[in-house]
């Protein structure tokens, strides 16, 4: 069998005819954000792809030195695993990252089913509904792309009309079951390095607790997933790193060893910057007067002021 890679005849191929192409040169989508199926899921779909080969293609896209799935990640996996030499494709050419994205995600969403995915699968989902690069319409053309491959159940039937805006939180809630308060939740999950959310999904640290840690920097997340190795991060820790960091979202790490150990305490209130306006400036200060002195100046009347506070 020849599995030479040919760019020209594939792009010459219609987008919805079925190819017959080699296993080895599919690669997983380079943003894929969902969990393969695993255990007695994954035995079953080898046990029936073993009996009656792979009935639904699978959806692809052309990249250096191969295809990338789009649709079909656990197709493909249970396929290597009966070994299989190919898998069906359609190839799919010239889509954006918008479309390519739109999917991966959709299908998963009809496949799996909301409320079956992970945590950190919802909030992937929901994210990508509220960024700017999502489309609505685009969106639709899809599902009823999915539901006519017959690769899932899909209900077209209550499709958001082309062309209409979603109002961010209470479409995506009223779509997905979720209040608005769950929809902001996920969003701020999804905000979580990989590390942290893989926590999130187990149970290890709960949502609220995520939702606190979302607002560290990638930084600051990294040192604190290490150290929730060796201890957990209830809702007390979480909130008392996140009053802990300053603007960028950065603690230092023995700030985090210690809130994390359980010795840190109280966090510290973040320091307050107190500004000056220029009419009480001109009053006392001449403008060629340096900083440093007027720091000691206000510094001395300020001593001054409350040690006669005392007194009186």
């Amino acid at each position: 069998m020849n599995t030479q890679f040919d760019l020209g005849a594939m792009l010459s191929a219609p987008q919805t005819a079925i190819q017959q192409i080699p296993c080895d040169q599919l690669h997983p989508y380079h943003n894929h954000k969902f969990e393969l199926y695993s255990g007695e899921r994954l035995e079953d779909m080898v046990a029936s792809i073993k009996e009656n080969s792979v009935l639904s293609p699978i959806i692809v896209q052309p990249i250096e030195g191969g295809y990338e799935i789009l649709i079909g990640h656990n197709r493909w996996n249970a396929s290597k695993l009966a070994g299989l030499p190919t898998v069906p494709a359609i190839v799919k050419t010239g889509l954006t990252e918008e479309e390519a994205l739109l999917y991966t995600i959709e299908s998963n969403l009809y496949q799996r089913g909301f409320d079956n995915l992970k945590i950190s699968e919802q909030a992937a989902a929901v994210a990508f509904r509220h960024s700017e690069m999502f489309s609505q319409g685009k969106r639709n053309d899809i599902i009823r792309e999915l539901a006519l491959l017959g690769n899932h159940d899909a209900d077209t039937s209550t499709l958001t009309p082309m062309g209409s805006k979603l109002d961010s939180g209470k479409a995506v809630g009223a779509e997905y079951g979720l209040s608005k308060g769950s929809v902001i939740r996920l969003m701020r999950i999804d905000k979580l390095i990989d590390e942290l959310k893989t926590l999130v999904d187990s149970g290890y640290i709960a949502i609220r607790a995520g939702v606190e840690l979302s607002f560290l920097s990638e930084k600051t997340q990294a040192v604190v997933a290490e150290c929730a190795e060796d201890s957990k991060i209830d809702m007390k820790k979480a909130k008392m790193l996140r009053a802990s960091a300053d603007d960028e979202g950065n603690i230092d790490r023995y700030t985090v060893e210690s809130i994390i150990s359980g010795e840190g305490g109280e966090a510290k209130p973040k320091p307050k910057s107190v500004k000056i306006s220029n009419d009480t400036y001109t009053k006392y200060f001449s403008e060629g007067v340096k900083a440093k002195e007027i720091t000691e100046t206000i510094e001395k009347a300020l001593a001054f002021y409350f040690e006669n506070m005392e007194e009186n």
